[in-house]
């Protein structure tokens, strides 16, 4: 089994910036690409980032330019440096990771997501 948990979250002014962290345990075997979503009350999960096993990155037209994906393979972790905040960004934001554990195939996992405000 594999686990994701989320780290970063808080409240911040806008115009500010916020680290987003999520690191994977467990008997993991390989990490595949590895995502942030986002969800705001009384709106659907979004994609905010995406970024490949190969460090091919991906936007959503909402954060490009302001936020960026990276990842620690070597610690099969993923991070979001989120700069610029503003309000609309205000939403839980949920880790995703393709992941196989050991004897296991790949599957796709959820982290619990951490909760991001922005607000004066």
């Amino acid at each position: 089994q594999v686990h994701l948990v989320e780290s970063g979250g808080g409240l911040v002014q806008p115009g500010g910036s916020l680290r987003l962290s999520c690191a994977a345990s467990g008997r993991i075997a390989s990490v595949g690409a590895m995502a942030w979503y986002r969800q705001a009350p009384g709106s659907q999960r979004e994609l905010v980032a995406r970024i490949s096993i190969g460090n091919v990155t991906n936007y959503s037209d909402s954060v490009k330019g302001r936020f960026i994906i990276s990842r620690d393979a070597a610690k099969n972790t993923v991070f979001l440096q989120m700069n610029g905040l503003k309000p609309e960004d205000t939403a839980v934001y949920y880790c995703n990771a393709d992941a196989r554990a050991y004897f296991s195939i790949f599957r796709n996992y959820w982290g619990p997501g951490t909760q991001v405000t922005v607000s004066s």
